[in-house]
């Protein structure tokens, strides 16, 4: 066979693939089951197979590694402004090799087994806290309806619900005792796998040292540094500059320019979200530090300084935002230099997380 590119339109039973030769012309196309896409692919003898970073596709770009033969994952969003006409499995393999050819779509960097299991721990941990959540919703909603107001704070609400169950004088009914305790103990359960997996989390940091780099930075703690880890490896060598790592996190802004008139609106937000919601809540904590430092007629460090006169000429969400696309520019300055940001910052406290330690 003389095909030179190979798309593949991936699926969980059925892919289609295309065929091109070295002109990018289509000269075949096909629809294999799984086990019939893996032998025909191991029978090949194609350069390169392009395929969309999707679910599957960085085990595939491994596999095909291992073969020796080349693999191009491109992103999602810009393979679908080449699709013609109707979306149909056939068309998206086409217009993978049109995406292909086209020097401005950079691929992604393919995912060692590592950095995806790394990352599934933050998706587990994401999941656990928002069920724990729903919960601790739940219980105060019920208590609610029995005329009970339930302070503010998860862990507070939490241990008033359970004072009241333990009270058989409370208003609560009694049929529903049961069933609310129940979801007491399921938020405690969620709270103790939480405190478990960050601990494991916490034992993988201490022995990364692109981890330790991290967080000797300001507002980067340990979820943020292991997320940044699993995500890059650890390596940024492939981001043009530490502009285009900002770009990566969707912390800069959309533009709406024409001629001379150029407007700059909110932050694109077209980034990994897990990764800017993590590097947003680090910016207010380094913001709301430096607000109490200042209140206390201490001496601020010049980032948390910076932080405070964004502030003072704009307001709190975009002095945030700003600090944010900072941090994230330090970021890629301390990995790409391997060089600490703070000597002075607590790496020892950061990695060692309390947060839901089980009162003894």
């Amino acid at each position: 066979m003389g095909a030179t590119t190979v798309a593949i339109d991936l699926a969980k039973s059925v892919f289609q693939v295309a065929v091109a030769d070295h002109h990018w012309r289509v000269t075949a196309t096909h629809r294999f089951t799984r086990a019939q896409l893996e032998r025909w692919l191991a029978n090949c003898a194609a350069q390169l197979v392009v395929m969309e970073a999707c679910g599957s596709a960085h085990h595939w770009a491994r596999w095909l590694a291992s073969l020796g033969i080349d693999c191009r994952l491109l992103p999602a969003q810009h393979v679908r402004a080449y699709v013609k006409r109707n979306k149909t499995d056939a068309a998206d393999a086409a217009a993978l090799l049109e995406a292909a050819r086209c020097c401005d779509v950079h691929p992604v960097r393919v995912k060692s087994v590592e950095q995806q299991a790394l990352q599934q721990l933050h998706r587990i941990r994401s999941l656990w806290m928002a069920t724990r959540t729903s919960r601790i919703n739940a219980l105060r909603g019920f208590c609610r309806e029995f005329g009970l107001c339930i302070p503010v704070g998860a862990r507070t609400g939490v241990e008033a619900v359970s004072r009241l169950l333990a009270d058989p004088q409370s208003p609560v009914a009694a049929m529903s005792r049961n069933a609310m305790a129940s979801l007491v103990e399921e938020i405690r359960l969620l709270e103790a796998r939480i405190a478990q997996l960050e601990r494991e989390l916490a034992a993988l940091a201490r022995h990364s040292p692109a981890c330790n780099t991290l967080l000797s930075i300001p507002g980067i703690g340990l979820l943020t540094a292991t997320a940044l880890v699993a995500a890059t490896s650890g390596d940024v060598t492939h981001f043009k500059d530490a502009r285009h790592f900002a770009v990566w996190f969707g912390l800069t802004p959309k533009e709406h320019s024409s001629g001379n008139t150029r407007r700059l609106g909110r932050i694109s937000k077209g980034g990994d979200r897990y990764l800017r919601m993590l590097l947003t809540h680090g910016a207010r904590s380094v913001l709301r530090a430096a607000s109490v430092a200042a209140k206390a007629g201490r001496t601020c460090l010049p980032l948390r300084s910076w932080a405070l006169a964004v502030q003072a000429r704009t307001n709190h969400n975009k002095a945030t935002c700003a600090l944010a696309n900072k941090l994230a520019r330090i970021c890629y300055a301390t990995l790409r230099d391997k060089q600490r940001f703070e000597d002075t910052q607590p790496v020892n406290k950061k990695i060692a997380r309390r947060v839901f330690a089980m009162p003894a």
